[in-house]
């Protein structure tokens, strides 16, 4: 059971303008419950201030060091938010486990009951966040299952390895094999190949985003659309026209300003502009995040790619290159629509039953692949 009356998603819907920001036209999805410009949505607000207490509380403890692998260990255990399924019917989960080049990748796969023996459906694939060194198919498990319902479609939840102890390229190499043996199988998986979409939030937008490159560069064509929430595009800050980061570019209450800005860590520049942040585990080397399919708003050809939903935040660091994309996107022709959730912060699916953001961009998925032609 959600946390909120639908009445909230609904109002999502009414109160949404379309907004011409920097040359390029952003729907903005204004907060059902904060009209207040600069100010979080409250429910958001809500969480993030518990979250923080608790950080606050825990950071008082400094009896004993911490070493890397427990660092890790915590990192991974923080990643998630505990959501809700809002399913109304029953939806069947399959298992497999496939071997790609050596790496044991699951495929977890989501669709309704009374859609089981119906051929020709359509498809989306989706690749957790975590920093590629965490995340969890558990996590978006209920917002992939709600996307099932909504599209009638078979979703699959990719469980992809993860760094440091499996490098980059393995993840991304993962995704891309796994689409590819969904391409191939679709008749297998009832499903239309020339229907499938890929998504994914954070590192895995960048992943989506990455394997939609290499799609197109193989000459396959497997995607027909790609969903890029909050998704991080570039580990490289400079030399990329038109692109950069302004803390100016965030409008931010003072009232609020000691919760909000912290939630912009993401995506914000250090003040080494180039330094790779979390890609210190997850590339062997630095300079691989010079590669457009590890920073994939460095290639110097967007054109020939599929359909794109581009999803920010209005509180997220990666907000600024989440639209910079999408205007790359359009200026390539590739058709593009891009939201601007007001209020919330990174990671805002997670959340899903708690916060109405989170079930509307479940629609607006749904929509998208009910789309696909």
């Amino acid at each position: 059971m959600k946390e909120y009356s639908h009445e909230l998603v609904e109002r999502l819907k009414a109160q949404q303008d379309v907004t011409n920001i920097n040359g390029i036209k952003i729907v903005i999805k204004n907060s059902p419950e904060e009209s207040r410009e600069g100010y979080m949505d409250p429910r958001e607000l809500a969480i993030m201030s518990n979250h923080w207490a608790a950080r606050k509380e825990a950071g008082k403890d400094k009896s004993r060091e911490v070493t890397p692998e427990q660092s890790l260990e915590a990192m991974r255990d923080g990643m998630g938010f505990p959501n809700r399924n809002l399913n109304m019917v029953e939806i069947h989960t399959k298992y497999e486990c496939i071997n790609f080049d050596g790496n044991e990748v699951g495929l977890w796969r989501y669709y309704t009951r009374k859609s089981r023996r119906k051929p020709g459906k359509p498809c989306f694939i989706y690749l957790h966040g975590g920093g590629w060194v965490g995340g969890s198919i558990y996590t978006v498990e209920n917002p992939c299952k709600l996307i099932a319902e909504l599209a009638d479609a078979v979703v699959f939840n990719i469980d992809y390895s993860l760094a440091p102890e499996k490098k980059y390229p393995n993840g991304f190499n993962d995704c891309f094999n796994a689409v590819k043996h969904i391409y191939e199988h679709a008749e297998d998986y009832g499903i239309d190949r020339r229907k499938i979409g890929l998504g994914g939030d954070s590192a895995g937008g960048n992943l989506t985003a990455a394997v939609a490159q290499k799609d197109r560069d193989s000459g396959l064509h497997m995607l027909s659309l790609q969903v890029l929430i909050y998704p991080c595009v570039t580990f490289i800050h400079t030399g990329i026209s038109g692109y950069r980061w302004k803390l100016e570019d965030y409008v931010i209450s003072e009232e609020q300003r000691e919760i909000i800005e912290p939630c912009l860590s993401i995506g914000r520049p250090s003040e080494e502009s180039n330094k790779p942040g979390m890609g210190n585990l997850y590339f062997n080397d630095i300079s691989e995040a010079e590669s457009p399919y590890a920073s994939p708003m460095l290639t110097g050809n967007l054109k020939g790619l599929p359909r794109a939903l581009c999803v920010g935040a209005e509180f997220d660091g990666l907000r600024i290159q989440t639209e910079h994309y999408g205007r790359l996107l359009e200026a390539a022709s590739v058709p593009v629509k891009i939201i601007r959730y007001k209020g919330v912060i990174h990671a805002f699916i997670d959340r899903l039953g708690f916060v109405p953001q989170a079930e509307d961009l479940c629609i607006e998925i749904a929509d998208a692949l009910k789309e696909m032609q």
